[in-house]
């Protein structure tokens, strides 16, 4: 399978496409204005014990207070005072020593959170899971520092082998090579990436985590909560780390800093893939190139239609994410239980990709057209958990019930598609959605960027809705002035409520 990446960045967003034979599979977006939280590591104060839900609140410096569940409380402020590792001793055998005392803190077992945490104390949390909708970030003492091939559990004594390893040799293999490499007390999971890595590769990447961690814990000793202690990369190297693999046919990247940074990444922790990193420099935009804007905003679409002719409707609850099946104009041939099933076979499949695109988390509920036949059921079935394996987040599918439906969780540990491009539409009421004020605003860059070159005239006249106008002038002065700069044109933004917010004109003049 032929596999590239596509890594689009400007001054104001960083837009990635996994492209698995040609075809979009999964879309990654980060913002400076808009920066995702999972993996930053901050020193927070607890400031509400709750005993009824067994969780507490802590200000770690962000617009909501964060989340922490009883059953991700690790308390032990001499971890925070004094360093836990002493990489540069070694005993007899060449493991990396730890001073026993200094071990992380466990929860006693049944303990409540009122007898754990106390309303001012500080302690050292990371974000799980992103604030979504109203509610704040999803915190937890158990820190995870991930690299290429490691991650590191500075507050767990296990070792954890990646699910997609199957062979039992392989797993084996890599938990004595961990067990003979790790301090005691601490814990490491192996990543998919880690089957055939060397054992000098697996011990630089723990000697990189260990040193890591020391700084954090220096750090946080010092500071004064609430702040933050450490940031995760940013998404550019987070999606190199995690998905440029051998596999990997090519990734090929827009931007000259962000190669060069890209370029010295993979120079460091995979240095066999340095030739499958490549710069674009052609005038047509990189995602314009590949197709990848327009099944983008196909994702938007709640309809999807299914090349049989049938369709799926994928509609956002509060709650929970409902899929619904149809025949649409496919009406088979002859037999209607035939038709069901092939309709539903197909939809398992596009359901599976879809959900892997738009990122799609928690629960899901999957209402198939009704099937009489038994073996049918099960082939549905079947068929919507193979192409789930396929899906890095974790996912645990329910058999289908006598009514037809499918009950599915998958993981959720960030904003989906929807609610990374959309906002809730001013025209009626929140019921809808539409593109966010800054998604028209960063659209109307690029399509200035790709058209600047086919265009003559001094001037490029922006007609825009006014909350258009305003987010343009208030909050992205600094980013026209360098498009300006880039294209060697005048931009001059209109405001003008004759546009529907989600439209604009662009008009290219003389001087």
């Amino acid at each position: 399978m032929s596999n590239t990446l596509l890594v689009n960045v400007t001054g104001y967003e960083i837009r990635i496409g996994l492209l698995e034979n040609g075809n979009l599979t999964e879309f990654y977006l980060e913002r400076p204005a808009e920066r995702g939280l999972v993996g930053n590591i901050y020193k927070g104060r607890v400031v509400r014990v709750l005993p009824g839900m067994q969780a507490a609140f802590v200000e770690v410096g962000l617009d909501r207070t964060g989340f922490l569940y009883v059953d991700d409380v690790v308390v032990n402020d001499a971890a925070m005072e004094k360093r836990l590792f002493t990489s540069e001793q070694e005993n007899g055998n060449g493991r990396l020593s730890v001073h026993s005392d200094l071990l992380p803190g466990r929860r006693p077992l049944g303990m409540n959170i009122e007898n754990l945490l106390t309303e001012g104390q500080e302690i050292l949390v990371q974000i799980a899971k992103e604030p979504i909708g109203t509610k704040g970030a999803r915190l937890t003492c158990h820190i995870t520092l991930p690299c290429r091939n490691l991650v590191f559990m500075p507050m767990t004594d296990h070792i954890g082998i990646s699910r997609k390893i199957e062979d039992e040799e392989v797993k084996k293999s890599l938990r004595d090579r961990i067990e003979s490499l790790r301090p005691m007390g601490t814990g490491f999971i192996v990543r998919t990436m880690a089957e055939n890595a060397p054992e000098a590769e697996l011990e630089a990447d723990m000697e990189f985590l260990l040193h890591l961690w020391s700084e954090i814990e220096d750090t946080a000793a010092k500071a004064t909560a609430p702040c933050l202690v450490h940031e995760d990369l940013d998404l550019a190297l987070r999606t190199v780390r995690d998905l440029m693999t051998p596999e990997m046919s090519h990734l090929v990247v827009d931007n000259r800093v962000a190669y060069e940074k890209i370029l010295r990444f993979v120079n460091t922790f995979a240095p066999e893939l340095t030739d499958k990193v490549s710069l674009y420099e052609r005038h047509v935009p990189l995602f314009e190139a590949y197709g990848v804007e327009v099944d983008v905003n196909r994702a938007l679409d709640k309809k999807v239609w299914l090349r049989s002719g049938g369709y799926i409707i994928i509609e956002d609850t509060e709650a929970l994410t409902v899929i619904d099946v149809n025949t649409g104009r496919y009406v088979g041939k002859s037999d209607l239980e035939e038709t069901i099933f092939k309709t539903n076979m197909e939809a398992a499949r596009e359901i599976a990709f879809q959900l892997r695109l738009r990122n799609i988390g928690g629960i899901i509920i999957i209402d198939f057209i009704d099937m009489e036949d038994e073996h049918h059921r099960e082939e549905v079935f079947n068929a919507l958990q193979e192409v789930a394996r396929k899906d890095k987040s974790r996912t645990n599918i329910l058999r289908l019930s006598e009514f037809g439906l499918v009950q599915m969780t998958r993981k959720r540990d960030r904003d989906d598609l929807l609610h990374l491009l959309c906002e809730p539409c001013p025209y009626c009421g929140g019921e809808g959605l539409l593109k966010s004020r800054r998604s028209i605003c960063y659209e109307i860059f690029r399509k200035i960027t790709g058209d600047s070159p086919k265009k003559s005239g001094a001037i490029v006249k922006l007609k825009v809705h006014p909350r258009v106008a305003d987010i343009m002038l208030r909050e992205e002065p600094a980013t026209i002035e360098r498009l300006e700069t880039q294209i060697g044109k005048e931009i001059v933004v209109v405001p003008t409520n004759a546009v529907h917010i989600k439209n604009y004109d662009i008009i290219w003049e003389e001087d």
